[in-house]
């Protein structure tokens, strides 16, 4: 029988599943929106639904790498116990690998199609919520790529070849060495990870950043009770040092402790031969900027025995 577009809505707004699974479940259901519901409880579907409103600010961070490019990709889930569910891995470890198909661009990463089961990624995962029990959602994706030379990679706690809470790309262009760039891009982006920079050069910052700084720095100045002129010279001197620590090329290397990231970099072209310049670079570090639910577990307890 024709399925309607009005009894799709309907039962979509009744269980908060895909409109294509809830047209299955009609169509497998003679179009009885009833037994439609039971029929996605029973594939796990409209239980899975249920949790989507979920906070979700853990999961895991996943890289891909095709030498000149490389893909990020964050999945969330709302445990880290679920992080080392072989499952999950292995959908986070795949999407990362999707991205690199569709650019980063994580809507189509969404509809893309999941090896193996005529499904979407975001039908995979609504699958591993029903089978796992807890709220999972693709948070972000990126694609990092140069013209020639390599983009370094790097995935910090790591819980298998590529996966992680945290997941640097760093692009570095070059005709030199590929090996070199490789051991080179890889420290780079351990460092991105230690030090968290706020952009690559003074000229990526934001200019509203550095007019907050500066203006608690004039703060700081004035209390001073030095002269105007003192002040400026103070403040200047502090957004220099400012620059210093959140910009990449500008902070201390991690790896020699001496050098600049730029002088670094300069160093190693001998080794490769050629000039190298980094063309940009990506930091994923799970959870960031997710505002967790928090709650006070002995009201909770004392509200389920009856004392509160």
């Amino acid at each position: 029988m024709a399925i309607s577009a009005a009894d799709v809505k309907q039962l979509r707004e009744m269980t908060g599943v895909g409109m294509m699974d809830c047209k299955k479940a009609l169509t497998e259901t003679d179009g009885d929106i009833e037994a439609a519901v039971d029929w996605l409880r029973s594939k796990g579907l409209a239980k899975a639904a249920k949790k989507a409103d979920r906070v979700a600010a853990e999961g895991l961070v996943a890289v891909a790498s095709e030498g000149k490019r490389a893909a990020v990709v964050e999945i969330n889930s709302e445990t880290d116990f679920v992080a080392r569910n072989e499952q999950f891995q292995t959908i986070v470890k795949t999407a990362a690998q999707l991205a690199l198909d569709v650019n980063g661009d994580a809507q189509a990463l969404a509809n893309a199609d999941f090896p193996g089961t005529g499904r979407s990624l975001s039908g995979e995962l609504t699958e591993a919520i029903a089978k796992i029990g807890e709220n999972m959602t693709l948070r972000r994706a990126a694609v990092l790529e140069v013209e020639d030379g390599v983009v370094g990679h790097y995935v910090h706690s790591a819980v298998s070849e590529g996966l992680g809470r945290i997941g640097i790309l760093v692009g570095l262009q070059s005709t030199g060495d590929k090996a070199v760039l490789e051991a080179l891009g890889k420290q780079i982006a351990m460092h991105v990870a230690a030090t968290n920079p706020l952009a690559l050069s003074s000229d990526d910052v934001d200019p509203e950043a550095v007019e907050r700084e500066r203006s608690v720095f004039i703060e700081q100045a004035k209390a001073s009770g030095k002269p105007d002129n003192i002040v400026e010279k103070m403040v200047e001197g502090r957004i220099r040092k400012f620059y210093e620590e959140v910009t990449l090329l500008a902070q201390t290397f991690v790896i020699d402790g001496e050098n600049t990231v730029e002088q670094a970099i300069k160093n190693a072209e001998k080794d490769a031969g050629a000039p190298i310049k980094i063309t940009g670079f990506v930091r994923y570090a799970l959870g960031e900027g997710i505002e967790r639910e928090t709650s006070d577990f002995a009201a909770e307890v004392a509200a389920a025995a009856g004392t509160a």
